[in-house]
């Protein structure tokens, strides 16, 4: 019994270091970029670890780092990451916590980020262990606590004017984007957002990011209320049917009754001509 359950348990760490592998190429150079970043602000270098491992928050951690270094204060703090990370509300809705066991639900709720729930919003996740689905966000956070210390270990020895390593997040996004449109096939979505990413850029382009957030929503929206419509219609003519054709009405008693007699004479004449031959 031992022996299977490490087979399994071998095949599921397996399968999720598959499974994070592109995540994991921008997920450590970016953590680098952090690591750098807190060593530059002031702060030792355990710091790095501590963020990483605490707070994993992606892109709040970059953000905290400057409210932390300038002395915010904590209620700024706590309403600044509650806008920013409000959006893993909707993430839990959809995510296969349900998959995973009680005693790991814990921890899977704390790692849920962008790049766990990107890997799991395609079906193929529905079919996936507790323990492949734990793995898969155990490595992602390695990759970035990993990055961080590393960054912020080697900080000393990289410039303050590195340029590129902010570049990491927004190669990672593209990934996802590929991988989910590969899992779903679905090409109205990228289109809708490449749309509102224009639209906003032309329109706000002072909050270009806010804008296009609220156009990519707002087209999800209608286009989920015309699937949804067309969907009913659908259902609606199936329950239906096919259109009724009217049914002839049987004749009435007098066309019968003479009918009968020319009827029977025909029948007699036949038996007669087949008798004679």
């Amino acid at each position: 019994m031992s022996g299977t359950r490490a087979r399994s348990g071998g095949r599921d760490f397996t399968a999720a270091v598959a499974d994070t592998a592109s995540v994991g190429l921008s997920l450590f150079p970016l953590g680098i970029s952090f690591g750098v970043l807190v060593v530059h602000a002031g702060l030792s270098w355990w710091w790095a670890t501590v963020f990483t491992a605490v707070i994993y928050a992606g892109s709040l951690e970059f953000l905290l780092l400057g409210l932390v270094a300038s002395v915010t204060p904590l209620g700024q703090i706590a309403v600044t990451a509650l806008l920013v990370n409000m959006r893993h509300i909707f993430y839990a809705l959809s995510f296969p916590l349900r998959q995973v066991r009680p005693l790991g639900r814990v921890y899977a709720t704390f790692a849920l980020t962008d790049e766990a729930y990107a890997l799991t919003a395609g079906g193929r996740a529905r079919s996936w262990s507790s323990a492949r689905i734990l793995w898969m966000q155990v490595l992602c956070q390695g990759y970035w606590v990993g990055g961080a210390t590393a960054g912020a270990l080697a900080g000393s020895l990289v410039p303050v004017t590195l340029h590129g390593l902010d570049f990491a997040l927004t190669a990672l996004f593209v990934v996802l984007t590929i991988d989910a449109w590969r899992a779903q096939r679905d090409l109205p979505a990228p289109l809708l957002a490449a749309v509102s990413f224009a639209l906003a850029a032309l329109l706000v382009p002072g909050q270009l990011l806010p804008g296009a957030m609220g156009l990519f929503t707002a087209a999800l929206l209608i286009r989920y209320a015309l699937h949804r419509r067309a969907t009913a219609g659908s259902q609606q003519d199936a329950l239906d049917g096919p259109p009724q054709h009217p049914v002839p009405a049987p004749a009435s008693p007098s066309t019968a009754t003479a009918a009968g007699p020319a009827t029977a004479a025909a029948s007699a004449s036949a038996s007669a001509s087949a008798s004679e031959r």
